[in-house]
């Protein structure tokens, strides 16, 4: 870690179980061996008065407060981090932007796309904001390991890829009532919001924009247990599967469109939460999933034969860090690697090392969302503008 560092004080809004990741990574700071930037935890804010108890063990946390206004102000924090529910998106996103704070947001940016149209539009008048949305899974070595690949034009002509964030978290039917399985606090989009950015990150920074959309999806779940045990309704789809069509600009054969599919899901039975990215062209393919973090998959052609064979990946990714770069890479890892690409690009410095999603990218992904809803209530293809 070098000496030049500049210290920048950041915020917490919601110190749910994000707000106590970045809490835990913001601790594990010099494990980075250069970086432009030193994070201080200074400010949390929550309703409930037990989740701010938490930071009680942050020395560096001087103010805990409910109210999220308290770090609007001059004396607040430089930098916020928002992890709400999807219905507080645009009112706190909004109001943190015009306050001249800088802003990591959760996904989805927003409960829909007007909403993230608006959240985007507030960034683009306040320039002194620097604005990005939260998305951890790409920073994995072997996520960083397979979209070099991709860019190389190695793989040739792209014929499909696909991206997906899985797990099985609302397979138990037992499982209480929250505010992620009611549509009126999550969204419609249901589990695309919830999980979608994770799966639309790499395919949208790649130039993956998906030009038609048709869309199954499924609501698995009718109601849930409430808080008094009665059954209450669980409005929003648990499952999303997408088959796009995108263009791909690395194959070295021109713009050539082919099928990218896309899946979302709570109930996925075997997976415990996994980000998934396969891509297959004519002159190999890759595959990574965080299931198997340490393992790359990389597909070759040779003397006419098509083989796969397994890379094992280190810790390393964007970032250097002090750990040794045979052990294992993890989710805190990752959500270093995201703050460091965060703190770095607002400080200029991020160079040629992959990035967090950008306001941008955010309401493209609202328009895939919008599109797969359209498209299953329509049972059609959808072309997006």
């Amino acid at each position: 870690m070098t000496g030049g560092q500049q210290p920048v004080s950041v915020g917490i809004v919601g110190g749910g179980l994000m707000g106590k990741e970045v809490a835990v990574a913001f601790a594990r700071w010099a494990a980075l061996t250069d970086h432009p930037a030193r994070p201080e935890l200074t400010h949390v804010c929550d309703v409930d008065p037990a989740a701010l108890a938490w930071f009680e063990r942050i020395p560096s946390v001087t103010s805990r407060s409910t109210d999220y206004h308290d770090l609007l102000g001059p004396d607040g924090p430089e930098v916020l981090y928002i992890a709400v529910r999807h219905d507080l998106h645009e009112r706190l996103y909004v109001d943190a932007i015009e306050a001249g704070k800088s802003l990591l947001a959760e996904k989805p940016f927003g409960i829909d796309l007007r909403s993230a149209g608006a959240i985007a539009a507030a960034a683009q008048r306040h320039p002194e904001s620097f604005v990005r949305c939260s998305s951890e899974m790409p920073f994995f070595p072997g996520a960083q390991a397979a979209i070099a690949r991709v860019t190389s034009g190695s793989l040739g002509r792209i014929i499909e890829a696909h991206s997906g964030f899985s797990h099985s978290s609302d397979l138990d039917l037992r499982k209480p009532i929250n505010w992620k399985r009611q549509a009126k606090y999550c969204g419609v989009n249901g589990v695309l919001n919830d999980l979608g950015m994770h799966a639309l990150h790499v395919p949208l920074r790649l130039g993956w924009q998906p030009d038609r959309v048709f869309a199954v999806l499924q609501d698995l779940v009718p109601s849930r247990p409430g808080p008094d045990g009665d059954l209450v309704t669980c409005d929003t789809i648990e499952n999303a599967t997408l088959l796009c069509t995108a263009t791909d600009r690395f194959g070295g054969d021109g713009a050539q469109p082919f099928p990218l599919h896309i899946t979302t899901k709570r109930i996925d039975p075997g997976q415990k939460n996994s980000w998934s990215l396969r891509v297959l062209g004519m002159n190999g393919g890759v595959a990574f999933s965080t299931r198997y973090p340490k393992t790359l998959r990389v597909m070759s052609v040779a003397d006419g034969e098509q083989v796969w064979q397994e890379v094992e990946m280190g810790s390393q990714s964007c970032f250097a860090t002090a750990t040794g770069g045979i052990f294992e890479f993890g989710f805190s890892d990752a959500i270093l690697q995201m703050w460091a690409s965060y703190l770095a690009e607002r400080a200029g410095q991020l160079g040629d090392r992959f990035g967090c999603v950008t306001p941008e990218e955010a309401v493209d992904s609202h328009r895939v969302f919008a599109a797969a809803l359209d498209s299953w209530a329509r049972s059609e293809v959808v072309q997006l503008p």
